[in-house]
């Protein structure tokens, strides 16, 4: 029992680590910066599908990698909950494989776009805004995300496999 704790702390780390480091080569690349967002780190917003240890992974490399990325307050707090929203309905959805990446689009398309206005002032309407965020979005998760968790079942499904 303890080794399977273990083994979960140890995944959400990982996660955790490979988002913040994800969204610093997106941001270095001037990816995540522009009227479409493409958060490579976005992606990993599939990994509910595979393993519930992802759910504070996400959460934990998303308020690492805001934090880290000097985004403002309400971004960090807001940004944060978006991803832990879409992480939790990805494993609620876990069954319905090809619907893995819609809860973090939708928790982002519906969210980011107010952060976006309030907390950086960005002058464009809301409509526009969730536009623009959606397709980031769509291409992050649901192109990236997809592709991650066909490579991920494919070619190692035991990859976050916790023995007892």
């Amino acid at each position: 029992m303890k080794s399977k704790k273990i083994i979960i702390i140890c995944q959400a780390a990982m996660i955790a680590a490979l988002y913040v480091v994800l969204t610093y080569v997106a941001n270095m690349l001037g990816l995540a910066n522009r009227d479409i967002q493409v958060r490579f780190s976005e992606a990993l917003t599939i990994l509910p599908f595979f393993t519930p240890a992802a759910i504070p992974g996400l959460t934990i490399g998303c308020f690492l990698s805001n934090i880290l990325t000097q985004c403002m307050p309400l971004d960090v707090l807001f940004g944060t909950l978006a991803t832990f929203l879409g992480a939790v309905g990805t494993y609620a959805l876990r069954r319905f494989k090809w619907l893995a990446p819609v809860p973090p689009i939708v928790a982002n398309t519906l969210i980011v776009p107010w952060v976006l206005r309030i907390a950086y002032g960005i002058p464009a309407a809301i409509p526009y805004l969730m536009f623009t965020v959606g397709v980031g979005e769509v291409i992050s998760c649901g192109v990236l995300g997809m592709m991650l968790l066909h490579g991920v079942n494919k070619n190692g499904k035991n990859i976050f496999q916790v023995n007892n």
